[in-house]
């Protein structure tokens, strides 16, 4: 059996057959994606080199004043994506509290998981602080946009309903709370399906690649099961704080309703 898993750059190149594919298919059909097939391919792999050479540089430096940059870099990133996929616009209120969602959360779920779950020490050994600040605040990333634009669109839709209830004396949390709800549960049930299919439908990434590396399916295991814990917990945190402290933002002082009807981008 060949244990060599190193690719080389000839074997490399032969996986872009995938491309020509999906650019076949694209074409055979008529769907103009060509461009964005070409580009997401080429931002990828020059991202990926790039910060292929930061992680060496970072790991031999072994720095946690680097390691605390790249995670803030990381978060900032985060906020960005969520800010930009949003399909409506944001009120500088909500984008605090996107900000605020994601920072805390991640961070916390971060630590507890490097110093109580794993042990690690130091805490900011690199190779393992960075991967999993990416998973947790990659996943939580997707959560709080899911979660946004829920938000958005249960309050837009609903909005005379909730100016409904207020008149006849509800609280602005209870106006709003099957909105919230809602919001809530379709952002998580991504995590909770991925949860669902592991083991079974698809082996998840890290335990692939600690399988690829010569480590015991046994071993893999037990880490892929306690980083999906951890993935789950920054998610629903995230979420959690989002679609409560947003929802707070389109009423007023004196509770009263102030949503701007406004275009979506």
């Amino acid at each position: 059996m060949n244990n060599n898993l190193d690719i080389s750059l000839y074997r490399l190149a032969a996986a872009y057959i995938f491309v020509i594919i999906l650019l076949i298919i694209v074409r055979k059909k008529k769907i103009s994606r060509e461009k964005e097939i070409l580009l997401a391919s080429f931002r990828m792999t020059v991202q990926l080199i790039l910060a292929a050479y930061l992680l060496v540089y970072i790991f031999k430096a072994n720095n946690p004043l680097y390691i605390i940059l790249l995670t803030l870099v990381m978060e900032a990133f985060a906020v960005r994506n969520i800010i930009k996929r949003t399909k409506r616009k944001l009120s500088e209120d909500l984008k605090k509290v996107i900000a605020f969602s994601i920072v805390t959360s991640t961070l916390s779920c971060l630590m507890y998981f490097i110093l109580v779950v794993l042990n690690v020490r130091p805490w900011y050994d690199p190779k393992t602080f960075i991967p999993i600040a990416g998973m947790l605040i990659g996943n939580s990333m997707t959560g709080i946009t899911l979660g946004v634009n829920n938000l958005l669109e249960g309050i837009h839709a609903n909005r005379n309903q909730i100016e409904s209830a207020l008149m006849l004396g509800a609280k602005p949390k209870d106006a709003v709370k099957e909105i919230v709800d809602k919001a809530f549960d379709s952002a998580i049930i991504p995590t909770i399906n991925s949860m669902l299919g592991m083991g079974i439908v698809f082996l998840p990434g890290m335990m692939t690649g600690q399988i690829l590396s010569g480590q015991s399916p046994l071993v893999a295991t037990r880490y892929q099961i306690a980083i999906m814990l951890g993935i789950l917990g920054a998610v629903s945190l995230s979420v959690i704080i989002f679609v409560h402290l947003g929802s707070k933002t389109f009423f007023n002082d004196k509770d009263q309703f102030i949503l701007e009807i406004e275009e979506e981008k």
